[in-house]
């Protein structure tokens, strides 16, 4: 076994030659696309990156702090909004945004994996995945601006902390950034497009003449386009006609109906072609203002070759009646059908007698005897009525009278009857009034 020794110096010249991992920079000049529907006020955290730590292999945590400012904590307090349920909401509103570390564009917003936020150290609530796509990629969750407001200290003496826990994607670097921005409504954006100006109506008739100008090399040549005067999304009619200037459809849609649905959620799709429409690519169409303004009771246009139109209501249905006098027609009168039947015995035929007084007395008096059935008896039954033994009582149980019979409380009633009556025997003739009715009931 040879042992070779390496002198101190030349270690540290290997070490020196081996390549050092690139760190990215912390505050990339990475730019935001702005959103339609906030205006920036200030920038409280420039966008920095989420650079990878050596020390951490799988979960990735960096820690930011940013204070506000007297004017700042004014204009968020002065905003604040109750809503029912004693919920508070902001038009001022402090923001969190990430993003690619890309400088070659424009960013839009984009989360990192596991993503976990934590403002001041409360834990902040994320939005939901979006529904997983069918080839079964791992889900994300849709990029957007995330409302921190409610978290934040609003005083300009303590600061504020964000703690960022995410996973490290092989090839790829996010940035955060934290602006002061504040909320705008869609009649707002509605108003601010009606300020952007209205197109020429000239340059949607060239753009007519552009698509109806026959090709030489196609078979099939187009005379007219029809096109609807009833927006897309709410089947209504068009109150503000717009489209993108990215599209190539002469179809427009309604300009506040589209602002409000991208209001609740944003999306900025054109529902005609379903590509991008952006809300800085979107103008009104001077031409379809024009025809709205002219008829009001057509719900569809055509367009001719030369730029010129004409409505298209629909054709009325017609009943013809028909003038021609109608034709009688007579029945041949029916004729009665008449049947002869002849009654005359035939001559040929010969009659059987059968003589029926034979044995007519024998069945007779057989008849007469099955016709009288035997009598039968009938019992009546008398019922018995059998009579109890009644015994007399015997006077000697009454040895009292009435006169004997003292009554405290009825004293004066007893002395208004007369003697002669008060020395009678009235219990004897209860009990032959008694005996009598038993003996009328047993007969």
């Amino acid at each position: 076994i040879v042992i070779v020794s390496v002198p101190a110096a030349s270690r540290s010249s290997m070490n020196l030659q081996q390549p050092t991992p690139l760190m990215p920079p912390v505050h990339p000049d990475v730019q935001m696309k702005p959103l339609p529907f906030y205006d920036v006020l200030d920038v409280l955290i420039k966008p920095s990156s989420l650079g990878a730590s050596t020390a951490q292999r799988y979960h990735q945590e960096k820690h930011f702090i940013f204070a506000l400012t007297p004017q700042q904590v004014r204009e968020v307090c002065i905003s604040r909004d109750f809503l029912p349920g004693g919920r508070r909401d902001y038009m001022v509103q402090i923001q969190l945004r990430f993003c690619l570390s890309e400088t070659s564009c424009l960013q839009e917003d984009n989360y990192p994996n596991s993503l976990c936020i934590k403002v001041n150290g409360k834990l902040f609530p994320l939005p939901g995945f979006a529904p997983p796509p069918k080839n079964g990629i791992e889900q994300k969750r849709p990029g957007r601006p995330l409302n921190i407001t409610s978290l934040v200290r609003l005083s300009s003496a303590v600061p504020n902390q964000i703690s960022v826990t995410w996973a490290q994607e092989i090839g790829k670097t996010y940035s955060m950034s934290v602006y002061l921005v504040r909320q705008l409504t869609s009649p707002l954006l509605l108003q601010r497009l009606r300020m952007k100006g209205i197109r020429n109506p000239d340059h949607s008739r060239a753009l007519i003449k552009e698509k109806l100008t026959a090709d030489p090399d196609s078979e099939v040549a187009t005379t007219s386009l029809r096109v609807s005067l009833m927006c897309p999304l709410g089947k209504m009619r068009l109150t503000v006609p717009c489209r993108a200037v990215t599209c190539s459809h002469l179809q427009c849609f309604d300009a506040a109906l589209y602002l409000q649905m991208n209001e609740k959620k944003p999306t900025w799709i054109c529902p005609v072609c379903d590509k991008k429409a952006t809300y800085e690519s979107l103008i009104i169409d001077g031409l379809f203002l024009e025809i709205l303004n002219d008829c009001s009771d057509v719900d569809e246009i055509k367009f001719q070759e030369d730029g010129t139109w004409c409505p298209m209501r629909p054709k009325k249905e017609t009943v013809k009646v028909s003038s021609q006098p109608i034709t009688k027609i007579e029945a041949p009168a029916r004729q009665p059908l008449v049947v002869s039947t002849s009654m005359e015995p035939s001559p040929t035929k010969k009659a059987d007698v059968i003589d029926l007084t034979l044995e007519s007395s024998a069945s007779s008096s057989e008849d007469e005897a099955d016709s009288d059935p035997p009598l039968k008896k009938s019992l009546c039954y008398f019922p018995t009525v059998r009579v109890p033994n009644v015994q007399t009582l015997d006077p000697s149980y009454l040895t009292s009278s009435l006169a004997d019979y003292a009554v405290p409380f009825h004293s004066s009633t007893l002395a208004n009857i007369p003697a002669d009556i008060q020395s009678l025997e009235l219990f004897s003739l209860l009990q032959a009034d008694s005996q009598v009715s038993l003996l009328a009931l047993v007969l």
